[in-house]
Formats: structure tokens, sequence, C-alpha cells
């Protein structure tokens, strides 16, 4: 398949396919006229390298799955080093919900303080030089 239809069948664009390639994560093999040609080989790869973006890991993150799937293995994650790219981003997400939680407790003591000083509504005048 030529690279408008591998974009297409795999929901991207061929701008991206481009870029994976120039990113070495891609090769595109050349028909005799110079067009590129994909196969399901590239098409498999392309999916795997989207679900992984869609999951939160950066491009250079699926470069493990990528190699994995091209050394004949079933799954870009049936290899360590994707293993370990799990391992490091899942630590990565754990380390920011800490930080958030961290700053909602901070914001609902916040609030628990503000509320009973609360005397009415606040306003705001339209125009502040009216005050």
């Amino acid at each position: 398949m030529r690279i408008g239809e591998l974009a297409k069948r795999a929901g991207t664009t061929t701008r991206a396919l481009r870029f994976y390639e120039s990113q070495g994560l891609l090769t595109a093999p050349r028909a005799a006229n110079g067009y590129r040609e994909y196969g399901e080989e590239e098409y498999r790869l392309v999916t795997e390298i989207l679900s992984l973006q869609a999951a939160g890991l950066s491009l250079d993150d699926t470069r493990p799955f990528v190699e994995c799937l091209r050394a004949g293995h079933p799954a870009g994650d049936s290899c360590a080093d994707s293993i370990e790219v799990y391992q490091r981003k899942l630590d990565e997400v754990n380390a920011c919900i800490e930080r958030l939680t961290a700053v909602r407790a901070e914001l609902l003591d916040k609030l628990a303080r503000a509320l009973p000083r609360q005397e009415g509504p606040c306003t705001v005048p339209d125009d502040p030089e009216e005050s």
C-alpha cells in the first residue's frame, strides 16, 4: 500500500508517517518508481506507535516496542526493554498523582479554613476606580 493508504488505514497523516521514518521508527521500502510501498508489518508498527502514544508514551518511548516487533516478537511489549518503559512511565504517573494529591489536600485545607470567614457573596465592582 502507498503512504496515503497506510495513513488512512492507521488513522494518522502522511506527515506523521514521514516523521516516523525520519526518526528511524518506520522504514519505507521503495517501489521501482520510487514510491513508498508499505505492507502489513509497517501497518502493525504504526498502530503500535499510535496506541502507545495514546497511552501517554512519547515517540522516543515507543522505540523499544518497535524494535521488539521488528525482532519478530508477537507483541511490542514482549521484550525486557519495553517492560522497563512501562515501569518507568508508571513511576512517572504515580509521582504526578502524588504531587496532585498533595496539591488537592492543600487546596481543600485552604478552602475549609476560608469558608467560615466568608461573610457573604464576594462582589467585584464593574469599575474598580469607583470603590
